[in-house]
């Protein structure tokens, strides 16, 4: 097999590349809503659906697909794929143009998450996960000041199309190194008397009678419902409530909760690696209580009357919500056998994407315009999407106690 450090420092910037195309749209919103004169609903379907449909629906065969052929060329195929549609992203002449732009980013970005999830789980054992997730996880932050703070830091000396094109030049470069060096690993051999070629609505059912599974998703989709409602809006909060320009607006929010998320995710992976030692519910729980305290924190940034407090804010708020989506994916690397990790996690990121990429800023923009637009308009919005993520805490802490069996069970099915 190939060095884990290359194969770990290939598959970051892989992951780099897949946030910053998606927070990329988001940094640069105001300019693009100004030029082809857009409303907070169909803006919401551009960050959301238009992205995010596809996305999630085609992560199920190409994880099916990973796990029955080669993670690596699915992964990085996806990662060449999606950077073409970022790059075509700059000729976008219409909206019309530019939504098929999107679908098709979302189209390639289906062959990313499960793929390499379960590349990192074959890379490395059981105790080191922790932090190899969390570093992975890392590119949700570094993806989001590069869109948030970079593009549009490019955009104003050479307009907003230039840094789609740049990062999809980018991205074609990452993921045909990720093709060429990152070796196959070998997969396990299959155990006498379980089915090799099991049809993806069999797999389903076992994982719906698995309640930590259910649990899992239904954590992770909430919680990503309210963040990625906040992170995909948060840029245009912050040029509405504060009279920023758009490139001030980018870095004034991408980089604080960045750096913050950065850090916390980081320390994560080496925290949750140290309690799995005490039993596998302990991550976990230290992610069902990250989230619920991130939840509030990103909730007050929504109405705080200044610049500075908000920024305060994104301290507490990135430390403690940049890692638990770190102790989600431990878990499902945890319960699903190895011959059905991608396609195990994959199910449940189709659930995950629905509640929480596509429905989540959708139906933030929506409510904007229902409640009036503008500043107002937009905080009444999120105030009612964002405690979604409090529900999702409860969710995973209850999760957190049935691993073990379900682990068990899962095994014996297979």
């Amino acid at each position: 097999m190939s060095p884990r450090p290359l194969v770990l420092a290939l598959l970051l910037g892989v992951a780099v590349l897949c946030y910053a195309d998606r927070y990329l749209l988001a940094g640069l919103a105001q300019p693009i809503k100004r030029e082809f004169g857009l409303s907070d609903s169909v803006l919401g379907v551009l960050l959301g659906p238009a992205f995010a449909l596809l996305y999630t629906i085609l992560g199920v065969p190409a994880a099916r697909l990973a796990d029955r052929t080669s993670r690596v060329a699915v992964a990085a195929g996806g990662c060449m794929l999606w950077s073409v549609f970022t790059a075509l992203t700059a000729l976008a002449h219409d909206p019309l143009v530019l939504g098929i732009a999107r679908v098709g980013v979302g189209i390639g970005e289906a062959a990313y998450q499960a793929p390499v999830m379960a590349l990192i789980a074959a890379y490395f054992p059981p105790h080191q996960r922790g932090r190899a997730l969390s570093l992975m996880a890392c590119a949700i932050y570094i993806g989001q000041m590069s869109g948030m703070a970079g593009g549009p830091a490019i955009a104003a000396a050479h307009g907003w199309r230039t840094p789609f094109a740049v990062l999809g030049c980018v991205g074609l470069a990452v993921g045909l190194a990720a093709w060429l060096l990152i070796r196959e690993p070998p997969r396990d051999a299959l155990p006498a008397g379980q089915v090799q070629n099991e049809s993806l609505i069999a797999l389903a059912r076992r994982l719906v009678r698995a309640r930590s599974w259910l649990l899992l998703t239904a954590g992770m989709g909430l919680g990503s419902f309210s963040g990625v409602s906040f992170g995909l809006w948060g840029p245009t909060l912050f040029e509405r409530a504060y009279g920023l320009t758009t490139q001030a607006a980018g870095a004034a929010f991408g980089v604080p909760f960045g750096l913050a998320g950065l850090t916390g995710t980081l320390c994560y992976g080496f925290v949750s690696d140290r309690l799995g030692r005490g039993g596998s519910a302990r991550p976990l729980q230290l992610a069902a209580a990250a989230l619920g305290v991130a939840t509030c924190c990103i909730l007050a940034i929504t109405w705080v009357p200044s610049l500075g407090y908000a920024q305060l804010l994104a301290i507490p708020s990135g430390l403690l919500g940049g890692g638990w989506s770190v102790g989600i994916f431990v878990g499902f690397q945890y319960i699903l056998p190895e011959r059905h990790r991608a396609a195990g996690t994959a199910i449940a990121l189709l659930a995950i994407g629905l509640i929480g990429n596509l429905a989540g800023p959708w139906v933030a923009g929506m409510l904007s315009d229902l409640f009036g637009g503008g500043l107002n308009g937009l905080r009444l919005s999120l105030s009612l999407v964002i405690p979604a993520g409090l529900i999702g805490a409860w969710a995973m802490w209850r999760a957190s106690s049935l691993l073990d069996a379900d682990r068990r069970a899962l095994a014996g099915e297979a």
